[in-house]
């Protein structure tokens, strides 16, 4: 067992190594954005092919935290890019940087998604995760922006999708979900307490969706009703 002296000393270490990163990271983050840019969409492709999953984790979380303070399409486009990696820690980080843009340029992160949704590829792993982020968002282009993810041919993108309007309690959501209610793909759902899964038709997310929104719908009325 190391004794004080060894332990504070690996901290000091801890504490210098984080000083350098935070020194490296304002050093690049005043390099000219379009150069900037080229560099890290290179290095992101280049990360999906490192075999080693901590050290892809460990260059993509980097990335999303520089990514994060761009602006512009393509800063979105890389950041969805990040999203759609494997690794957990990754899409995390990615995620967080691309709800705080949307937050602050929700317009220019809505775009960024509808190019998604054309260019990416059915079973990315971005596809599932965008519809929960944007739900986040107090913008009252999310619920239109939900329901093209219901047109999508990824099944987990359209479930992700049909859970994240429910979330939203936007009653307007029904009529988006209401063509789903026959579709016959399914996709497996963490049971409550997550501790396995199960396995259901879209068709039955939907008609659930359709009730629980319909019980929202009900709620507002009541409460219009109390009030008036």
């Amino acid at each position: 067992m190391p004794n004080r002296q060894v332990i504070e000393t690996t901290l000091g270490k801890l504490f210098d190594a984080e000083r350098t990163v935070r020194q490296l990271h304002d050093e690049l983050a005043v390099v000219p954005s379009d150069q900037l840019l080229d560099v890290l969409t290179g290095a992101i492709q280049a990360a999906h092919r490192e075999e080693d999953e901590d050290e892809a984790a460990l260059r993509l979380v980097r990335i999303a935290s520089l990514l994060g303070e761009q602006e512009g399409p393509r800063a979105v486009d890389a950041l969805i890019d990040v999203l759609a990696s494997e690794n957990p820690e990754a899409r995390q980080a990615a995620g967080e940087e691309l709800e705080a843009l949307a937050y602050d340029r929700f317009k220019e992160v809505a775009q960024g998604i509808e190019r998604a949704l054309k260019r990416l590829p059915s079973g990315s792993p971005a596809l599932p995760e965008l519809p929960y982020l944007i739900a986040e968002v107090p913008e009252p282009g999310v619920t239109k922006l939900l329901g093209q993810f219901l047109k999508h041919q990824d099944a987990d993108a359209v479930a992700a999708a049909i859970e994240a309007l429910v979330e939203l309690g936007d009653p307007g959501g029904a009529s988006l979900i209401q063509p789903l209610v026959d579709d016959k793909r399914t996709v497996e759902l963490e049971d409550d307490g997550g501790e396995g899964t199960s396995e259901v038709t879209l068709g039955e997310l939907a008609e659930e969706a359709l009730g629980l929104l319909s019980a929202y719908e009900d709620d507002d009325e009541e409460d219009d009703g109390v009030r008036s």
